[in-house]
């Protein structure tokens, strides 16, 4: 007892170390020894990413490439500084901005979508769950479920009418022959037709004709008509254009379907409505142009027949007068600007019907104008300084000179606008036609999996972690040793004695079942501990408690028993435990047989209810019948007398008593014995716990003397909360375990 005090002063004296930093060797250790979970985390992510990646149907995309040129039919006639102007970028948006617009308005996909009778849809019944999984591995029909896909099955519409609210419905079409079909409408009418024939309904709103169809009998689909705009906004979701690279008016395009074919069909018709479209604006351009123009060569032949018919009657008055030399220059300069300003006039009127009053086009042509009008006025002021017979003659020369120019312009400009109308090709030019590859775009199998399995191991990880920080039981002895108790021995884990919590009846002693077992080895060197700790101690008796029940204090007191009196000492074990002992049970003894209980209520002698034990030098005392006043029980002094009578016939003594925490018995024990000794399971009892039952000790004035660490995992010790949970709490009743 002497050596067992020392050690508990020496294990006191060292200061509690409280460690906040992270072992980063703890957690790897940690994921090694949660390697299962880890493991199976893995596999399931994996699995589940695989599934997911396999069951949705494959997308297949279609590419394509277009050339955007400048269009030159607006800028012909104009001057060649405003067509510099109008064909810079400075109107704010690009013109690869405007035509991908326009290629994604729903005039084009509308287009396209007619053209393709897009607005009729049909959906194979798929499996539920699992959906297309089969098909994307390829499996053989086995020819149990008919009515779903499996991938050697196809049906085409051609001809498709519904009443408007059918529109978007599902309509249940099943295979009932090789080339004969039957059909569910909405309302519930049946109706039966074969492959090329057109079948009819409802005084002819409905009308169905299927085109082809490659199916085996019971298959069914869904069938059904959607609205343009639902086809349209289907259209929308799976196209995309870019200009690339930035600047170049090259327009990629592409389309994803789930039928290779059709993605390119779908892209080609897409490129060659935008394409009409273009050509369709350019040539009603031309055309909007050629009938103004037209509008405009009467009034300029009268105007010219007028100007020569003044000019020859004021000759004819004037008896033939000729036109100076400065006086015709005068009027070349101002017939000249004239016939500009007449130009600027024509293509005024062409541009109103294309551009806005803010368009750099028609700003150019304004502050072209204005500059002309300038020099125009400054020519007239010249001619002020002519006799008047000279003004005369040159402003009716003049007037002629200019109704001619603009006589001609308009016919030349009306020929020109023919040959555009006639030779109009638009500015869209297709390079590459769609073309879809043979591997899918979608779903990326190999990145699901990859990312399934990287999420796999993150929560694996997670799991390993969240269980080990959840889990804050003793991972070690130097955790209690850190309290200033000693450990006298680390019992090993054993399955077989795990196995025995919760058995029911008679138990086994495991040192006699397992000898050669390691936690049996253990029990020895607990025993030896204690031969030599209690070689100057005034009793031979130890108390075995623990902060919890389930721990295996009944366990260690029967073994260290068996041990100690299998080593030539005369033992006695007590079963101190009057509210829920089962010491009995070790003994193949009934629960009523009896025991302490009896002897401290002077019922029974203490010869009475003291029998043999299991080996040779083991007496055992069992616990009696459950009294209603354990703890009053010992606290009398029968049980210090029993203690000092054994004490004087037995080498050890030792006291199987309650949990320190579920009551007060062991603080009572613990006046009388010898040494208190708890008992702390490795990764489920709590430091907080050991530490409370070293303080309840302490409050009545007696202290723990040292500590055994009990199912130790060496493979989870210091790196994860074990692979076993154990559920337990501190109440305590007056029943037994059977």
């Amino acid at each position: 007892m002497k050596q067992i005090s020392e050690m508990t002063q020496k294990h006191a004296a060292q200061p509690e170390v409280e460690d906040d930093e992270i072992d980063l060797m703890a957690l790897a250790g940690a994921l090694l020894a949660g390697w299962k979970w880890i493991a199976l985390a893995f596999v399931i992510a994996v699995s589940l990413g695989a599934f997911i990646a396999l069951r949705k149907p494959v997308i297949y995309q279609a590419t394509g490439l277009l050339q955007l040129e400048q269009s030159q039919n607006a800028l012909a006639a104009l001057p060649t500084s405003m067509q510099d102007i109008l064909g810079s970028d400075g109107g704010g948006k690009s013109e690869a901005e405007t035509q991908i617009a326009i290629m994604s308005s729903r005039l084009v996909l509308g287009e396209a979508a007619n053209k393709l009778n897009l607005q009729n849809f049909v959906i194979p019944q798929r499996l539920p769950v699992i959906g297309l999984l089969p098909t994307n591995l390829h499996l053989p029909d086995p020819g149990l479920l008919d009515q779903y896909q499996w991938g050697n099955e196809s049906l085409q519409i051609g001809r498709m009418k519904v009443p408007e609210q059918w529109l978007g419905e599902m309509i249940d079409l099943r295979v009932t022959g090789a080339d004969s079909y039957e059909v569910t409408l909405p309302d519930g009418t049946d109706l039966a037709g074969t492959v090329g024939h057109e079948i009819t309904a409802r005084d002819g709103d409905f009308t169905l004709a299927v085109a082809s169809m490659d199916a085996p009998t019971g298959r069914e689909f869904y069938v059904g008509r959607q609205s343009l705009n639902a086809a349209i906004k289907t259209m929308k979701e799976n196209f995309s254009v870019s200009e690339s690279p930035r600047g170049s008016n090259i327009l990629q395009t592409s389309y994803q379907d789930t039928d290779r074919q059709r993605a390119e069909a779908i892209l080609n018709a897409i490129a060659t409505s935008f394409v009409e479209q273009n050509i369709e604006r350019n040539s009603a351009s031309a055309e909007n142009s050629l009938d103004f123009i037209e509008k405009q060569l009467p009034d300029a032949r009268q105007n010219v027949s007028d100007a020569e018919q003044a000019l020859n009657a004021y000759r004819q008055k004037q008896k033939s007068v000729d036109v100076k030399y400065e006086t015709q220059a005068l009027l070349e300069r101002v017939t000249k600007i004239e016939g500009e300003l007449s130009a600027l006039d024509l293509k005024e009127a062409e541009l109103k019907n294309q551009y806005t009053v803010n368009h750099p086009a028609y700003q150019a042509l304004l502050q072209n104008r204005k500059e002309l009008q300038a020099q125009l006025d400054q020519a007239k002021k010249a001619t002020q300084g002519l006799p008047e017979t000279q003004k005369d003659i040159f402003n009716l020369q003049r007037n002629l000179e200019v109704a001619q120019q603009v006589y001609t312009q308009l016919l030349n400009r009306s020929q020109e606008l023919k040959v555009v109308r006639a030779s109009t090709v638009g500015s869209v030019r297709v390079i590459d036609k769609a073309y879809a590859s043979t591997i899918p775009v979608a779903p990326r199998k190999s990145r699901i999996v990859a990312l399934a399995a990287i999420l796999g191991l993150i929560i694996g990880a997670a799991i390993v972690l969240i269980r080990r920080a959840l889990r804050r039981g003793i991972k070690g002895a130097e955790e209690i040793e850190a309290l200033g108790l000693p450990v006298f021995a680390t019992v090993p884990f054993a399955q077989e004695a795990a196995d025995l919590r919760n058995r029911k009846g008679d138990l086994p002693i495991f040192a006699l079942e397992h000898p050669e077992a390691v936690a049996t080895e253990a029990l020895r060197s607990l025993r030896t501990s204690l031969h030599f700790g209690l070689l100057d101690a005034q009793t031979n008796s130890i108390q075995i408690t623990s902060a919890a029940p389930g721990v295996g204090k009944t366990f260690m007191s029967i073994n260290l028993a068996v041990v100690a009196a299998q080593a030539g000492q005369r033992v006695c074990v007590i079963d101190a435990d009057m509210r829920k002992g089962y010491l009995a049970r070790f003994l193949h003894l009934p629960k009523t047989a009896e025991g302490l209980s009896d002897y401290l209520g002077h019922e029974k002698s203490l010869a009475e209810v003291m029998r043999d034990g299991p080996v040779e030098g083991l007496k055992v005392i069992t616990s009696g019948r459950y009294p209603p006043n354990p703890s009053e029980l010992l606290m009398r002094a029968e049980f210090g007398t029993m203690l000092r009578q054994l004490d004087s016939e037995f080498d050890l003594i030792i006291v199987d008593a309650p949990p320190a925490l579920a009551v007060t018995d062991p603080v009572v024990i613990g006046r009388s014995v010898g040494a208190s000794i708890a008992v702390a399971r490795h990764l489920e009892t709590m430091q907080g716990a050991v530490r409370a039952v070293q303080a309840s000790f302490e409050a009545a004035g007696t202290s723990i003397t040292g500590a055994v660490l009990n199912g130790f995992k060496a493979e989870a010790s210091e790196r994860y909360g074990g692979h076993y949970q154990y559920h337990y709490n501190y109440r305590y009743s007056y029943k037994s375990d059977d």
